[in-house]
């Protein structure tokens, strides 16, 4: 049975150890290269099914290696865990912004870092089911595209264009953090002059239509927003 390859692109040799120790005694494979450029290199060749990125990389930082997986049709889909030893909210922003599905802070816990992975390759997973989907069931709520409709308890929720598309779009991905300006790109699909670029009225809008079910929404504090898994 293959085992499920983790991609680490990470130059200092202290959270290499960290993060192979802890991924390698939970059964999964790891390759490890300490540079952008090479990374991009072993992504494409490896076709690893997670890739755990640092920022702060030597030549090429993890910023530009992460845009340039998302620009290449052999690694665009393959999840990529941001690590950081900043915590201003502007790096994850970008990074977030540049592709990255979710981000995790130096120092980090053996535990969380696990749980990232899992949660991560989950969702992987589930997206490469869902792909295609046009029907949605989720905390009571359900959702069809073809409709362009959402069912709450079995009745309409009157939602706006722009609303349903900022709905679908968390939905699809229980827990993937979107920043606002991803969000942006989603409700406008080219129609920028005729929909409210504003995504926090979007987002209020639809809580208070949603009633309790609106709690799904969680807000990530200086990124933007995600659906609860």
């Amino acid at each position: 049975m293959r085992k499920t390859t983790l991609l680490v692109i990470e130059d200092d040799p202290d959270i290499v150890e960290l993060l192979r120790y802890n991924l390698e005694r939970e059964g999964f494979r790891v390759l490890v290269t300490t540079d952008g450029e090479h990374g991009l290199a072993d992504a494409a060749k490896h076709q690893p099914d997670l890739i755990l990125l640092d920022l702060m990389l030597p030549g090429l930082d993890g910023l530009e290696v992460c845009r340039r997986l998302r620009a290449q049709d052999g690694t665009r889909a393959i999840p990529v865990l941001v690590l950081t030893a900043k915590s201003e909210e502007t790096d994850i922003v970008i990074g977030l912004e540049m592709g990255a599905d979710d981000y995790l802070t130096k120092p980090f816990s053996p535990r969380e870092l696990l749980a990232r992975v899992r949660a991560l390759l989950r969702r992987a997973q589930r997206g490469e089911a869902d792909a295609g989907k046009t029907r949605i069931e989720l905390h009571g709520l359900v959702l069809d595209v073809t409709r362009h409709e959402v069912l709450n308890g079995g009745g309409p929720v009157p939602l706006t264009r722009a609303e349903f598309r900022l709905l679908w779009t968390l939905a699809r991905r229980p827990g993937r953090v979107y920043s606002r300006d991803e969000l942006v790109d989603e409700i406008t699909a080219g129609e920028a002059l005729i929909i409210d670029r504003n995504v926090d009225v979007h987002v209020s809008s639809i809580r208070k239509k949603l009633g309790e079910a609106g709690r799904m929404i969680a807000t990530v504090r200086g990124v933007g927003y995600k659906c609860a898994d």
